[in-house]
């Protein structure tokens, strides 16, 4: 495992970071689907074991921040950085910043957070912020012990990220960023600009939802080997981002065991300016390729669950997606038999608007949700 010094803090994290959002899954009792808590541990504890020491966690990924508390007893939490966030664009009033963060250190078994994040911030999160008096209450809790450094994640333009980067004395941003999107939302230049001020950057989506990690099709894996350098479709990805020497650690949500061996091997030699200037001009005709062939920029982060109608609009923007992957009539199959048939299909939607509300990635769900269903449908 390769560590880097947090800019300006001076501690030793892991440039991968395990990200708990997306932990295993499995049936409960009642038929729903639930964390897996053994395999959960299993892998936290692995994680660790293998060098990783850079957790993020957060309030609104269901118990995940009570399983990596559990998974951290017994001697590990003092091995690890924890990284959580507190859910602002959840709030409706100032004083649920205390109680939250009260019920976040009774979660994950701890005195204190290591970074803590304002969650998902945007124009109107920002705003609560502000209206709310956070930055103030932030302060408090770093002066009281219970959280050691003060961060934020980000989905929104780069004039607003530059705005709250200006605005406080932050230890670290948390940003989407991937070979895919140098420009979206904090983009590149909102990574070189968080770094100039001292601010350590870690790195969220780097394989955008699994989609340029996991099922690539062989015409792209192809073009991959055709660089004359043989990598996983995963490690070129990383690779592109720990090129940046501005780039503090990157995150990866591992939903398998499997997933978290590859990643901690592709990170032994996770370099700064480590790739040559033929591999990066790669990645310019890999775009182009997935830029053919993916619809929705949906990275399947269910932020926009539940739907009060009861669509399940990642699975249904995942299956869109995957039919211009390979194989569309399986993915098409799959859709009429699951979503469609079980009343989780685009025809349930009553354009409330609501995920659109909540969507980090601003997709125009209620077009994109018909746009799929036409092609889902169709023979």
């Amino acid at each position: 495992m390769q560590y880097i010094k947090f800019p300006t803090l001076g501690i030793d994290v892991s440039r991968f970071g395990m990200g708990c959002m997306r932990l295993p899954k499995t049936e409960a009792a009642d038929g729903s689907t639930i964390i897996d808590e053994a395999e959960s541990i299993k892998m936290i504890r692995y994680a660790v074991d293998n060098g990783v020491n850079y957790f993020d966690n957060a309030y609104a990924y269901g118990d995940s921040e009570k399983i990596l508390g559990k998974a951290l007893s017994g001697g590990l939490r003092e091995k690890v950085i924890i990284a959580t966030k507190s859910p602002v664009f959840m709030m409706e009033k100032s004083e649920e910043f205390e109680k939250i963060l009260t019920e976040e250190l009774e979660r994950l078994q701890t005195g204190d957070i290591d970074f803590y994040l304002f969650h998902y911030l945007g124009k109107n999160s920002w705003d609560k912020v502000k209206k709310f008096g956070l930055l103030k209450k932030l302060d408090r809790a770093k002066k009281d012990g219970r959280i050691k450094y003060t961060g934020f994640s980000f989905h929104d333009d780069i004039n607003l990220f530059k705005e709250i980067i200006d605005s406080y004395k932050w230890d670290m941003c948390q940003i989407q960023l991937n070979f895919m999107g140098e420009d979206y939302q904090a983009g590149v230049e909102g990574l070189k600009y968080a770094a100039s001020k001292g601010i350590g950057v870690v790195i969220m989506e780097p394989l955008l939802g699994g989609l340029l990690g996991e099922n690539v099709p062989a015409d792209i894996v192809d073009r991959w080997n055709q660089s004359g350098t043989i990598r996983t479709p995963a490690d070129w990805a990383f690779k592109w981002l720990t090129n940046f020497p501005e780039v503090t650690v990157v995150l990866s949500g591992v939903s398998t065991m499997d997933q978290l061996k590859e990643d901690i091997e592709i990170f032994e030699d996770a370099l700064p300016d480590s790739l040559t200037i033929d591999e990066i001009k790669v990645f310019k005709g890999i775009k182009k390729l997935y830029d053919s062939k993916l619809k929705v920029g949906c990275t399947g982060c269910s932020y926009c669950l539940p739907c009060p109608s009861g669509v399940y609009i990642p699975g249904v923007f995942g299956l869109y997606n995957s039919t211009f992957m390979g194989d569309p009539a399986f993915w098409k199959e799959r859709y009429r038999s699951t979503f469609y048939a079980n009343g989780m299909g685009a025809p349930q939607c009553t354009e409330c608007g609501q995920c659109e509300e909540k969507c980090p990635q601003h997709i125009s769900i209620i077009d994109k949700l018909k746009e799929a269903h036409e092609h889902l449908m169709a023979k």
